[in-house]
């Protein structure tokens, strides 16, 4: 009777959370789904069956291929750059004697809780090519003054890049701190009494015992990054400059092709489903226990 009544009560606690899994994640994922098979305007009620006939467009849309490999480029190149310069800091301000530490975790942080719409116009200011920082810092150190539009093309995918590179590096440089910080001490003095040096050390135990903190977050930023490319996009850039993946099938849906935004989110997600289960699975390793 207990084990019932304890797997009622269980059931009772879970139950309001999945309801509102189920309404407001699984429904609307399976209806994207069931509209991208169909073609129908985005405020029209009429819905013709079109099959597959959305993707087969799709695959052929010259935007769509071209936005598709801007979020792969932004992927790559802001998880590398991210997760290095993260896992550098945090190791710096861990291993090493720094004085004011919380400050610069403080400061490193601050760039995280600032909302999308902010960088955006502190980067647009940083971007300005009469008098924006960035140009005149090259325009100094050159000798010569420097006119770069880097929200125009070729630059604009560049300047999204260092903008969020920028936005996420403290949040991850903090979570690292903390794996860091639980590293027992006498693994880094035996192994110094070994003659191993600071680098050796950080490949062979720092980096192994905190390697499932950065699976998980790697696996996690990835999918996180799909979306924020799509938010720095909106904020940043004029329409039509730069198309990732999500601002294409805004447009699309903008433009009233309802079914056929739905057939490009369904291709989203399944790339980013199919990326993850790819990165965790080649990042799988046995767990080090300290």
């Amino acid at each position: 009777m207990r084990s019932k009544g304890r797997g009622r009560f269980i059931a009772l606690c879970v139950a309001p959370a999945s309801i509102l899994f189920f309404l407001f994640m699984v429904m609307p994922t399976l209806n994207v789904f069931r509209m991208s098979l169909f073609e129908r305007g985005a405020y029209s009620p009429t819905e013709t069956f079109v099959g597959f006939e959305n993707f087969r467009i799709l695959f052929r849309d010259t935007k769509f291929i071209a936005s598709m490999q801007n979020t792969i480029l932004l992927i790559v190149t802001v998880t590398v750059a991210t997760f290095f310069f993260a896992i550098v800091f945090a190791a710096i301000l861990t291993r090493e004697k720094i004085r004011g530490q919380g400050f610069f975790r403080i400061v490193f942080y601050i760039p995280n809780i600032l909302s999308v719409v902010v960088i955006a116009g502190i980067f647009s200011a940083i971007y300005k090519p009469e008098n924006g920082m960035l140009n005149s810092a090259l325009s100094l150190f050159s000798g010569k003054e420097i006119l770069i539009l880097w929200k125009d093309q070729p630059m604009v995918i560049v300047s999204i890049i260092i903008a969020m590179i920028w936005q996420a590096i403290g949040y991850y440089m903090v979570m690292y701190m903390a794996s860091m910080s639980a590293v027992p001490v006498d693994l880094y003095e035996s192994a110094s009494l070994d003659g191993a040096g600071r680098l050796k050390q950080f490949f062979e135990i720092t980096l192994p015992l905190i390697w499932t903190n950065i699976r998980t977050t790697l696996t996690f930023f990835i999918i996180s990054t799909i979306n924020m490319a799509f938010l720095f996009v909106k904020a940043m850039v004029a329409k039509g400059m730069a198309d990732v993946g999500l601002s294409f099938m805004y447009t699309q849906k903008d433009e009233g092709l309802y079914g056929y935004a739905m057939a490009a989110g369904v291709i989203i997600f399944l790339f980013s489903f199919t990326l993850s289960a790819v990165v965790n699975h080649v990042t799988k390793r046995d767990v080090l226990q300290m």
